[in-house]
């Protein structure tokens, strides 16, 4: 029984340990636009226009902005060791953002704040500049 409880754990710790290489994470750096749903206390149901700038990525790190209504908004995330999950947040948001990777130039992104300006919302954003 000991033996077994040593190759599991060894097992576990070498496939804990297993990096995906970089060129597996997927590149988000671009330009990417679409619409946004959203329901909130504040703006009531609406749908808008949005443009998200990811201006850098190192492996599985990134970091962008988008323009908005009050200006712009910096943020900073990770991609998921799936590949296919992501999130980012500002330092200046309440909530954050959740997003899947559904092809090499398209994603979703949905934001959730919870409290009295409490709003969810998601984008359907396609990449529309080529990939550096």
């Amino acid at each position: 029984m000991p033996a077994a409880r040593l190759t599991c754990a060894a097992a576990f710790w070498i496939a804990a340990t297993i990096a995906v290489p970089a060129a597996d994470v997927p590149n988000l750096v671009g330009t990417w636009t679409g619409t946004t749903d959203s329901v909130s206390v504040k703006f009531g149901m609406r749908t808008r226009e949005r443009t998200v700038h990811i201006t850098e990525q190192t492996d599985r790190r990134f970091r962008g902005y988008f323009d908005y209504e009050a200006g712009r908004k910096d943020f900073f995330g990770i991609v998921f060791p799936d590949n296919t999950s992501f999130a980012w947040v500002s330092i200046t948001s309440k909530g954050d953002v959740q997003g899947r990777i559904l092809a090499a130039d398209h994603i979703a992104a949905c934001y959730v704040e919870a409290g009295p300006e409490a709003t969810a919302g998601c984008s359907d954003l396609t990449r529309g500049s080529p990939k550096p």
